[in-house]
């Protein structure tokens, strides 16, 4: 299964109002496992960053001025994700985001060349997955980060690529459960798991086993007891046990 971990950073909360994509970063992921293979671009939004916008992710209008507008980098953006599972902290957003850029390539092309996403990708938003595990508790990429130990004190601001690394991790952890356990230790299993490094076997000295045979007393009242159960039950299958008694 192929999936992609993305995040947008933008200049603004809504398209609708305008607003544009201004950095893309996404993880690929096969069969749950890191393959290296990663995208990233900052995007010119031909439009001025709210500076609320730029308090979060420190996006400047100086940074991306020179950088290539979406239509540049659409194509191998949509190689890149196309028939991939996206995995998205609140995918809603970052959905509709990609959709209203495409729209607006698709008309200013002359004909609908890409996107919708729902058409040619699954989504899966893990705010909503935290949500239905984690119910009324916190559930943003930083408390989910503390609640599964994954290591995040390299997150200033908020960054696509970074922020696509780090919700990888935290889906892993969220979703691997025991079969996300690595027997060998190795790297990739380590990354899996989030930080666990696999068993760690005890090696322990070997030492005789210790017998300790009954006293006299201990045997009459052992015979005592199974007279007892002779008695009221008419049989005891203690009495297999005899030859054993009489080797004392």
């Amino acid at each position: 299964m192929r999936q992609i971990v993305m995040d947008t950073e933008t200049t603004g909360i809504d398209p609708r109002e305008g607003h544009r994509i201004i950095e893309i970063g996404g993880v690929e992921l096969i069969n749950r496992r890191f393959t290296g293979r990663t995208y990233h671009q900052y995007i010119n939004p031909e439009r001025e960053i709210e500076a609320e916008a730029i308090e979060i992710h420190g996006i400047t209008n100086q940074r991306v001025a020179n950088e290539p507008v979406f239509a540049q980098i659409a194509d191998e953006l949509w190689e890149f994700i196309r028939g991939a599972q996206l995995v998205i902290h609140n995918a809603p957003f970052d959905v509709g985001f990609f959709d209203h850029e495409f729209r607006l390539l698709n008309a200013a092309r002359g004909e609908p060349l890409l996107g919708p996403i729902a058409e040619h990708c699954s989504v899966l938003d893990t705010l909503k997955l935290a949500r239905e595990m984690h119910p009324g508790q916190r559930n943003s990429l930083d408390a989910l980060c503390k609640r599964y130990a994954i290591d995040n004190g390299h997150r200033v601001l908020h960054g696509a690529l970074l922020d696509s690394e780090i919700l990888a991790d935290v889906y892993l952890a969220m979703t691997g459960g025991q079969t996300a356990l690595s027997l060998a230790g190795s790297e990739e299993g380590s990354r899996e798991t989030g930080g666990a490094s696999g068993i760690r076997r005890i090696d322990r000295a070997a030492t005789p086993l210790v017998v300790l045979r009954p006293s006299d007393a201990e045997w009459e009242a052992h015979r005592q007891r199974l007279d007892q159960i002779r008695q009221s039950a008419g049989q005891c299958h203690w009495d297999a046990l005899g030859s054993a008694e009489n080797t004392h």
